[in-house]
This record gives C-alpha cells, structure tokens and sequence, in this order.
C-alpha cells in the first residue's frame, strides 16, 4: 500500500501561520484547484458506479452511503437532498454515519473504529444483492467502512469505494474502486478540506448522474420535484412554460388537473394528451418524459 497523500506536509504552506489573511485565502483557493486534476482520471470509475447502480435500482435495489467524521457527513448532505430534488424515498438512498445521527452535529470520530456496529446495521436493513454499499474514506482505510464494505462484498451488493489515496485497502476490496487523489492539504491531514471537498463532488456526481439516467430530469430540469411548498409549485410551473412553451396560467391548470404530478402536468402540455394518457405512457417508459413524449407521437403518427 502506498504513502497516504492526504497525510504527506505539504511543502507550499509551511509558513501558513505567519500568512495573512489573504495570503492563507490564496493559497486555499489555489490548492484547491487539484482537486479537478484529481478527479479527472477517476471519471471512468464513477461513470461505472453510476451505471451499476442504475441496474439494480431498476430492479428494486438501494443505496447505503457510509463513512465516518467528515466523509459520513458529506454522504448524509447528499442523502438528504434526494428526496424533495427527486423524489426518491429516504429508505432507498440512506446514509449512515459512525456514531449515528448525533455524529453529524457533534465530534464522534472515535466511532469509526466501530466495525461490528456497521454490519449490524446493515444486517438490520437486509442487506442484499440489489443493494449497493457506497463507502468514503479519504485515507482509504477507515475500519467503520472497511468493515461495511467486506460484510456488504459477502451478501452480493454492488461495492464502491471513494478515497483520497492511491492503492487503498477500500478500493481492493470494492468492486469499483474511485481514488481522487488532490495531493496534501494545507494543514497536514485536514482532509474536511481538499478530500472533503473532492468527496462531496464525487457523490454529487454519482447521484445526480444515476437520477438522470433513471429519468428524473427532462432536459436539465428537475421533473421529479417533490411539490411540498409554493416556491416548488411555483418552480414546476415555470419549468413547464419554460419547456412547453405555454402561458403560465396554462401551466397551473395542468399541474392541478393531474394533482401536481409534474411529470403528468408536462407530458400533457408537450402532447395534448389526457391525464390518463400521460400516466399510461410514463408508466410505459419508467416515467421517462422524452421517452413517453417519442413514444406517444410514435403511435399516434402510424
């Protein structure tokens, strides 16, 4: 196993405690420029992870998002955004942190050495060869995400792994192995900057990538929005004069006459169709919008 980059010093702020204010500014914000440089070379990785989960989500599957201290943080920030961006119900995309719940607002990082605990968990939730386990670890070598790894490897899931070093121990064990490399951080293993920032785009990206692939943007609008309060009601109806090209009083007549399914409301506005056309040919293509919109006029041009 290589030297671990993220704990490397790093040669350029070795003087970071007699910089100024913007000196320190600076050179963060040049440092984290690596962080692209990084990523780059782990595209094909991630793009991979996206598709394999893609696969068995459609048939039922979930997603679990450990880590511990600041990589279990980053996964819950992502969790938490799936449901009211997409839709996506809090049991299929789950992030567990070390220490729990508790661990996102306080200093529990002596839990990521809780081995049994993981495996517990997810034995609690019936873990199984649908699912797919996403662990983050900037050192690559975290026992709270090893452990989860190599318990969710024995029941058949899909592992991904996503670290900050190079030929880490998550990446052997995982199926697909992601290493995002930004080189050592401006305070010696600090990885809640440069890692940290380097995780939170990767998981990011596999999320939104594998909402995408599943049908839940139209064009690069969120069509599976989650309308629970005005501002969103509002946003459907902007989305569908935007793309429809239609008044928005028309817009708000079809969001209520399919009950503010926005997926319905936008079928209908790009076809003329009924309601019980739309949710008969949205159910036809997985509530793929372009797909339902194609295959409407594809039958009704014959």
């Amino acid at each position: 196993m290589m030297a671990k980059k993220t704990e490397e010093r790093n040669m350029r702020s070795l003087n970071l405690d007699e910089m100024s204010a913007q000196e320190i500014v600076s050179l963060m914000q040049e440092e984290d420029r690596e962080i692209h440089f990084g990523i780059s070379p782990a595209t094909p990785h991630i793009a991979k992870a996206v598709e394999e989960i893609v696969k068995r989500w459609q048939e039922g599957g979930r997603v679990f998002v450990i880590g511990a201290g600041t990589s279990g943080r980053i996964g819950m920030l992502d969790a938490v955004e799936l449901g009211p961006t997409f839709s996506v119900e809090s049991d299929r995309w789950t992030a567990i942190v070390a220490g729990g719940n508790e661990a996102m607002w306080q200093p529990l990082e002596e839990n990521e050495d809780d081995e049994a605990v993981i495996q517990a968990e997810l034995k609690s939730r019936n873990l199984n060869e649908k699912d797919t386990i996403i662990g983050i670890a900037a050192s690559g070598s975290t026992p709270f995400v090893v452990s989860g790894l190599l318990y969710g490897k024995k029941q058949g899931a899909l592992t991904i792994a996503i670290s900050n070093n190079e030929q880490t121990k998550v990446s052997a064990i995982s199926d697909i192995g992601i290493e995002a490399v930004a080189g050592p951080e401006v305070i010696r293993g600090s990885t809640r900057l440069k890692a940290g920032t380097t995780q939170k785009m990767i998981i990011n990206m596999i999320s939104t990538a594998v909402m995408v692939r599943l049908g839940k943007v139209y064009g690069n609008e969120m069509v599976d929005m989650k309308l629970i309060n005005q501002k969103l009601v509002q946003r459907a109806a902007g989305i569908i004069q935007t793309v429809a090209d239609i008044p928005e009083e028309e817009a708000f007549t079809l969001l209520k006459k399919s009950q503010f399914q926005l997926k319905e409301a936008l079928f209908m506005a790009l076809t003329d169709a009924s309601q019980e056309e739309a949710v008969r040919f949205l159910q036809e293509t997985d509530g793929h919008i372009k797909k339902a919109v194609t295959l409407f006029f594809g039958k009704n041009t014959k």
